[in-house]
């Protein structure tokens, strides 16, 4: 990996929470009290952007803008101890400095803490769902068809957001980011570790199912 492949991830990730983000304000601002259509906002503007920052970043990094996902492939042997961890330590900031931008961009207070609960049995089993199908889909398209990996990503993102308890997280960078936005989007952080333990467990399971099917031995 070179710079170009760090600098990609951090601006991947900072460019997709400030969707995540500041769609969530904008569809809760627009919507008047009807939840259903700020979810809808937030969703399409977030499976749209996936597909255009994994068209145009994932030549340069692979996009993975996730840690699960880079762990994934660590485990996998597709990336190398050192540059997985520089790679989700960046996007860890980089999902900070997205969510900034987007608080900045409507005027609200830079630095907040969300309030949001998602607790309970069903949000962590709906985490271990999301982050299973998502690492699925990813290298299932990697296996059969590469070049379509930045649709199925976001059209995957986009029906999670709607078939998921949670709205399908999917990823520990994410959710530590959305901890610190008392907007649409945000979760408290009295919940993100059990989400992210929940997006590990997805992640694991995927890569155990991945190996059965995906295999190349009979």
């Amino acid at each position: 990996m070179n710079m170009r492949a760090y600098l990609s991830e951090f601006t991947g990730t900072a460019m997709l929470l400030a969707t995540v983000i500041g769609s969530g304000i904008m569809g809760e601002t627009l919507a008047n009290g009807n939840t259903a259509i700020a979810l809808m906002g937030n969703t399409i503007a977030t499976g749209s952007i996936l597909y255009v920052l994994i068209t145009v970043f994932g030549p340069i990094s692979g996009a993975h803008f996730n840690p699960a996902v880079t762990i994934a492939m660590l485990i996998s042997k597709k990336i190398l101890m050192k540059d997985a961890l520089i790679f989700i330590g960046l996007q860890i900031l980089g999902a900070g400095l997205g969510v900034m931008i987007a608080h900045g961009m409507f005027g609200l207070e830079i630095l907040q803490i969300s309030s949001k609960l998602r607790q309970g049995p069903s949000q962590g089993f709906s985490e271990v769902i999301a982050t299973f199908g998502l690492i699925l889909i990813i290298f299932g398209g990697l296996k059969v068809r590469p070049e379509a990996i930045p649709a199925l990503v976001g059209f995957y993102i986009t029906s999670a957001y709607w078939f998921t308890a949670s709205t399908s997280f999917a990823n520990p960078a994410v959710t530590l980011a959305r901890s610190l936005s008392n907007t649409f989007a945000g979760i408290s952080p009295n919940n993100v570790f059990m989400f992210i333990s929940c997006q590990f467990i997805g992640m694991l399971v995927a890569l155990i199912i991945i190996k059965k099917i995906f295999s190349s031995e009979d």
